[in-house]
């Protein structure tokens, strides 16, 4: 093995290391899981929209990340084009868990990976939790399921 050739494989292998870290809320990454379906207890908190109180959700999709994460930053343009398709139906919410304001959520959904995706029904009962980036299309599946079109 040639000398830049070991220097290459261990810089990528550092890169990779530092990536992955980076992305977890401990020094542990689990990659993409999907949490299987929740027995609908009631969460810690039932979230409401923040703009509008009045309206009752079909679902309401909340987004565990943060802006400085690269799985978290692929999953903005996706959480975007679901509040946008399905306005009215479902409620958008995101929370930036390394920052001290979103701390708290981090510890309410009890995550240990960034990103996280929660969804809620109408009456605040978790029904399905996914671990890292969730395409758009699976999502859509998963608001079919309860009602959402």
């Amino acid at each position: 093995m040639t000398i830049n050739f070991r220097k290459a494989l261990i810089l990528v292998f550092i890169s990779g290391s530092l990536w992955v870290l980076g992305c977890s809320n401990k020094q542990d990454s689990s990659g993409n899981k999907e949490v299987t379906q929740t027995t609908g207890q009631k969460t810690q908190q039932t979230v409401v929209a923040p703009e509008d109180s009045t309206v009752k959700y079909k679902v309401t999709f909340i987004e565990l990340g943060s802006v400085r994460c690269i799985p978290c930053q692929q999953m903005q343009p996706i959480m975007k084009a679901i509040k946008e398709k399905f306005a009215g139906q479902v409620n958008v919410i995101f929370y930036d868990v390394w920052t001290p304001e979103g701390k708290k959520y981090a510890d309410i959904y009890q995550i240990q990976v960034i990103p996280v995706q929660v969804f809620l029904d109408e009456n605040g009962n978790e029904f399905f939790r996914h671990e890292g980036f969730f395409p758009q299309e699976e999502i859509e599946k998963i608001l079919k399921s309860k009602g959402v079109n």
